[in-house]
């Protein structure tokens, strides 16, 4: 193992602070497409569940409360 000084260690941090925006852009757009399939999903299923609320038959309406 390579002895350490101070070149290696700011070597190491300059490698960080290079690689920082990329990494986190990458970070930023996975969160974004895990966001984006989770709203796809809720949709399809709020437009699965409106289709079949609209494709059953009316029922009469009742009263919410009956008065003595």
């Amino acid at each position: 193992m390579p002895p350490f000084t101070p070149l290696s260690a700011f070597s190491v941090v300059a490698t960080r602070v290079r690689t920082w925006s990329v990494e986190s852009q990458q970070g930023a757009r996975r969160n974004a497409m895990v966001a984006s399939t989770a709203l796809a999903a809720r949709r399809a299923e709020r437009e699965d569940v409106e289709e079949f609320f609209a494709s059953r038959e009316p029922r009469p309406s009742l009263p919410l409360a009956v008065r003595r």
